[in-house]
């Protein structure tokens, strides 16, 4: 199992769940637009991630390219899940009654909602 990313970990991921395979220079191009930051330090974050086997690092050419070698999906669950866990008691109600306070929804995102609970208490996945 792949480690956790921390929170600057998980802002490059983003970048390159986004837009694909990408350079250091791309990710910190991309990142530079919410938060500066140095590019040597995206360097760096990135070279661990690829030592953690969190990215895939293609050497082929003089610029690395970069590729995440997890999925969104499989991180956002496990992220997630351990929320549920840690905060909540593994109460996904607890979550969803905490989302809702934290943020408002509006009336298109919670009949959206009651349309997912309706299909996963039928077995179905959205």
């Amino acid at each position: 199992m792949k480690p956790r990313p921390t929170d600057a970990e998980l802002e490059i991921l983003k970048v390159l769940w986004k837009k694909g395979p990408s350079t250091v220079r791309d990710v910190h191009a991309a990142m530079q637009a919410r938060k500066p930051t140095q590019y040597t330090t995206t360097l760096r974050v990135m070279q661990i991630m690829a030592e953690k086997g969190l990215l895939l690092r293609d050497e082929t050419d003089r610029a690395h390219v970069y590729t995440p070698a997890v999925e969104f999906e499989k991180v956002q669950h496990e992220m997630v899940g351990s929320l549920i866990d840690r905060l909540f008691g593994g109460s996904a109600e607890g979550l969803l009654v905490g989302a809702l306070n934290a943020r408002p929804a509006s009336k298109k995102e919670l009949a959206r909602m009651r349309q997912m609970l309706d299909e996963h208490q039928k077995g179905k996945k959205s």
